[in-house]
């Protein structure tokens, strides 16, 4: 059988190729609401993180206790979570933590956000430390207490610095979600698992799926890099 005739018969016979479609719907559902998810909570940890390195040493009281107990919290939070490998925080939110649901996209999310929040926390923690110091004396001068002057100057600009980062973060993502299959969910890499399991023919199915994945890929990678020179032109 050559290989147009291989193709015509893994994807074209009896529209096969709409696992692959409808799998790419759910892979890049999961993806983006898992990349919301670890954006707020990488945001929450990472500026807890920060505030504790830059203020723990001059506070006093409950408030420092309060500081350093969440503190504490989030880096068991990113110990846990970054030393255990993505598949299995995905099968024990599975049949663990939300065995009652049978939503496999918002398992997936909630899976996937949590994993990608403990990266994106490190990145804008990165962010904000490399904001100078000065930076947090001009919004004292202005009359801004700590609160108002991360949310108005020290916020926009480590976002502004991370954006590239987590433009990055997207496309691992993206990638990271093709275990989804793990927990049953149609996702991408499972369409071209269920076309091979139609067909008995592995080389096409996983091609195609493989091809799908570097186009986006290559696609979300010119995208990051017209952002990137976009940011370096508006500095100057």
């Amino acid at each position: 059988m050559s290989l147009k005739e291989r193709f015509i018969f893994n994807f074209i016979e009896s529209d096969r190729w709409r696992y692959l479609w409808d799998g790419l719907g759910a892979t890049l559902k999961v993806t983006f609401f898992a990349l919301v998810v670890g954006v707020i909570i990488g945001v929450v940890v990472a500026i807890i993180r920060s505030t504790h390195d830059k203020n723990v040493k001059d506070m006093k009281g409950i408030g420092k206790g309060i500081l350093q107990l969440l503190n504490a919290l989030c880096q068991v939070y990113l110990t846990v979570i970054r030393g255990t490998p993505v598949v299995v925080q995905l099968m024990i939110m599975y049949y663990v933590v939300m065995v009652s649901s049978t939503n496999k996209i918002l398992v997936a999310t909630i899976a996937f956000g949590m994993n990608s929040g403990a990266y994106v926390a490190e990145i804008f923690r990165s962010g904000i430390m490399s904001i100078d110091q000065g930076q947090f004396e001009a919004g004292r001068s202005l009359g801004f207490n700590f609160v108002q002057t991360m949310q108005y100057i020290i916020i926009p600009q480590a976002f502004k610095n991370v954006l590239p980062a987590l433009a990055n973060e997207f496309i691992v993502l993206l990638k990271e979600t093709s275990v989804s299959g793990y927990v049953a969910l149609h996702d991408l890499t499972k369409g071209g698992d269920i076309i091979r399991s139609r067909t008995y023919d592995a080389f096409m199915p996983l091609i195609g799926v493989a091809v799908i994945y570097l186009v986006l890929v290559m696609f979300f990678t010119y995208l990051v890099g017209i952002l990137e020179r976009r940011l370096r032109n508006s500095e100057r």
